[in-house]
């Protein structure tokens, strides 16, 4: 197994270490930034498992497969938790997760018409303001940064909703394959 499928690998062991921080009092009063610093370094693994595979050409099915699985797990499990916490209202966490699974299904689709449908601009974007957002609302830096972090969760939620058109649109075709 190379490098990135073993970062890949880490990130989706962290999950469950960062759930039990942000939803139990297992690390104290410093749960919340034990789950955070947990946050940023499965994060990072996303970053540098892309970067290592791409530039020493060490790109595999497993990791086309496990990669974007493990960045959903960890996002959707952060999301998920925020709703516990009362940090974010769910049905935000149903726009956004639902997102993922339409994307998901689209790509299966495609996939199965021999189409490869790359990550675009905006859904990079999504995903940076959705880390960012959920890091921000883990740390809760108090009541001086609300506004901050409800700015960063509306522009999270629209480029989550502009990066779905934009994927749609671009890709309509894809679900008119095989129609007759």
């Amino acid at each position: 197994m190379n490098l990135p499928n073993k970062l890949t690998l880490l990130r989706v062991f962290m999950i469950p270490f960062f759930v039990v921080f942000l939803l139990t009092d297992l690390g104290g009063s410093a749960g919340n930034y034990i789950a955070l610093a947990i946050f940023i370094a499965a994060s990072l693994t996303d970053f540098l498992d892309g970067k290592i595979a791409r530039k020493y050409n060490l790109v595999t099915n497993f990791g086309k497969f496990m990669d974007p699985l493990a960045d959903k797990l960890l996002v959707c499990a952060a999301l998920i938790c925020l709703i516990e916490t009362g940090k974010l209202a769910a049905w935000m966490v149903i726009v956004i997760i639902s997102r993922e699974f339409i994307i998901s299904g689209f790509r299966l689709i495609a996939s199965d018409n021999g189409v490869v449908i790359a990550a675009s601009y905006w859904g990079k974007f999504k995903t940076t303001f959705q880390i960012l957002m959920i890091c921000l609302l883990i740390a809760d830096l108090g009541e001086a940064f609300v506004w901050l972090e409800q700015a960063v969760t509306w522009i999270a939620l629209g480029l989550t909703v502009i990066s779905l058109v934009d994927y749609l649109l671009k890709n309509r075709d894809v679900l008119k394959e095989g129609e007759r």
